[in-house]
C-alpha cells in the first residue's frame, strides 16, 4: 500500500515551497551530443534531474492514419519512418539521458501493452498502464499522475505523445530544462511548448502568447487564449499576427499541480481519480480501474484544464516538430527522388512525379503516368490515393467498417 495520502488531490498544498537544485543552472546538450556539458561549474548531477522527473508517454491511437500499413493493433507508434527505430522507441530515445528508463511510463490501451513492452524492453511492465477504454488525454494525463504520486510525491512530469516527430534531441533536451526551470520559479505553472506558426495550417490548435515572463533560462510567455483549428482564413491571421504557436501537445508541470487543477476544473474526472487512489500498489487495482476509468468522461487536457487554469505559460519550440499525421508526412520526413516521389520501399516509376509510395524491399511498387497519389502496399492490403484529399481516409476507414471489412482494419 501506499503511503500517499488518500486525499492528497483535494489538499490545498499552496503554502508548500519546491526547490529545484540550481535548476536554472542544468547544463545545456550542446550539439556534440547528449553527454557533452556546457556552462560554469554550478550544475545539477544528471542523478538529480532524473530524480525529480518523469516521462509520461501517450500511448494510444486507433491505427486509420496510416492504414494500411497501420491497423487498430498496431498503430503509428509502432511504426519505422526512416529509422532503426519506431516511434515509440525514438520517443523514449530522446528523454534520455535526462529521464532513464526507470522514470518512464506509457499509457496504453489493452490491445497495445503487449507490443509496447517488447519495443521498450527497458521499462518496468508496472510503468506500463493499460486503460480499459480511451478517454483522451485529460483521463489518461491524470492517471498516470496518480501513479507517478504514488511512488514520487514530488514529481515532475514531462508529458509527450509516443508518435511524434522531434529533431535535434539537444534542442528538445533544452526546452525540457527551460520548463522545468519555470516550475522552480512558480511550482503552480503549467508549461506547453509551442511551435512557432509558419504556414496557415488548419490540423492544429493554436495558442496566442500574451505578456513575457520574466526569466534567465530563456524566452517564455503567459497563455493568453487557446483556439480551436482554424479555417483557412483564420489561420492566416494568426500567422501574420506572429503571436501565435501551434499547440504541439508536450506539457511539463508537478503531478501534484496538475491532479488539483484536475480537481478544480474537471471535478467529474477527479471523482474518479480520487476513487481508484486508495487501489494504487495493490492487488485491488486492476478490478478498480476497470470500475472507475471508463466512468470518466472523454475529455482532452486542453479543454478540462487549460483553458480554464491561471497559470498557463509556453515555451517557444526551438525544435523541429512532426505530428506524423497522414501519408503526407512521409514527404517531410524522407528525401525525395528527382521526380518528387517520397518513397519507402521498392518503387520503380516512369512519368511518375508527387507521389508517395510505401512499400518493402520485396515487394516491388511500379507505375507509369501518375501525378499526387499516395499508393501502399501491405501483404493483405493496398491503397491508392488522392494525395491532396486529407480528409478521405476517414470516409474510407467508415465506408471499410459499414461494408464489414472490419478484419483488415
Amino acid at each position: 500500500m501506499s503511503n500517499t495520502p488518500q486525499n492528497v488531490i483535494n489538499r490545498d498544498l499552496s503554502h508548500r515551497l519546491y526547490i529545484f537544485p540550481n535548476a536554472t543552472n542544468w547544463p545545456a546538450v550542446s550539439h556534440g551530443g547528449p553527454d557533452s556539458k556546457s556552462g560554469s561549474g554550478n550544475q545539477a548531477p544528471r542523478s538529480e534531474l532524473a530524480r525529480m522527473l518523469h516521462a509520461i508517454m501517450m500511448a494510444g491511437g486507433s491505427g486509420t492514419r496510416f492504414w494500411p500499413r497501420s491497423r487498430r493493433q498496431l498503430p503509428k507508434q509502432f511504426l519505422t519512418f526512416g529509422s532503426d527505430r519506431t516511434l515509440l522507441q525514438e520517443t523514449a530515445a530522446r528523454c534520455q539521458p535526462l529521464i532513464p528508463a526507470e522514470r518512464t511510463w506509457v499509457v496504453t490501451g489493452r490491445g497495445h501493452a503487449d507490443e509496447t513492452m517488447r519495443q521498450l524492453a527497458d521499462v518496468p511492465p508496472s510503468q506500463v498502464l493499460v486503460e480499459p477504454c480511451g478517454r483522451n488525454t485529460a483521463p489518461c494525463i491524470g492517471l498516470a499522475a496518480l501513479q507517478v504520486q504514488a511512488v514520487d510525491l514530488d514529481a515532475v512530469l514531462l508529458v509527450l505523445p509516443a508518435d511524434h516527430v522531434i529533431r535535434p534531441v539537444s534542442e528538445f533536451q533544452q526546452a525540457v530544462r527551460q520548463a522545468v526551470a519555470l516550475i522552480a520559479q512558480s511550482p503552480e505553472r503549467l508549461v506547453l511548448f509551442g511551435v512557432p506558426a509558419t504556414s496557415p495550417a488548419t490540423g492544429f490548435g493554436y495558442v496566442q502568447r500574451g505578456e513575457a515572463l520574466p526569466t534567465d533560462s530563456g524566452p517564455a510567455f503567459r497563455v493568453a487564449q487557446f483556439r480551436e483549428k482554424p479555417d483557412a482564413a483564420t489561420a492566416a491571421g494568426y500567422v501574420a499576427s506572429g503571436e501565435y504557436f501551434w499547440n504541439c501537445g508536450l506539457f511539463v508541470w508537478r503531478a501534484e499541480t496538475i491532479l488539483c487543477q484536475i480537481e478544480q476544473h474537471a471535478p467529474d474526472i477527479a471523482a474518479r481519480l480520487n476513487a481508484l487512489r486508495p487501489a494504487v500498489g495493490t492487488p485491488r487495482w486492476a478490478e478498480q480501474l476497470e470500475a472507475e476509468f471508463p466512468r470518466m468522461p472523454s475529455r482532452s487536457i486542453d479543454h478540462a484544464v487549460l483553458e480554464k487554469a491561471a497559470e498557463v505559460c509556453v515555451v517557444p519550440a526551438t525544435f523541429e516538430w512532426d505530428d506524423v499525421g497522414s501519408w503526407q508526412a512521409l514527404s517531410r520526413l524522407l528525401p525525395p527522388d528527382a521526380e518528387g516521389n517520397t518513397v519507402d520501399g521498392l518503387f520503380c516509376g516512369v512519368d511518375t512525379n508527387g507521389c508517395v509510395v510505401g512499400s518493402t524491399d520485396a515487394h516491388l511498387v511500379a507505375t507509369f503516368g501518375v501525378h499526387d497519389l499516395i499508393i501502399v502496399h501491405t501483404p493483405t492490403a493496398t491503397l491508392v490515393a488522392d494525395k491532396r484529399d486529407e480528409t478521405a481516409m476517414r470516409r474510407l476507414i467508415a465506408e471499410l467498417e459499414r461494408r464489414g471489412l472490419t478484419e483488415f482494419l
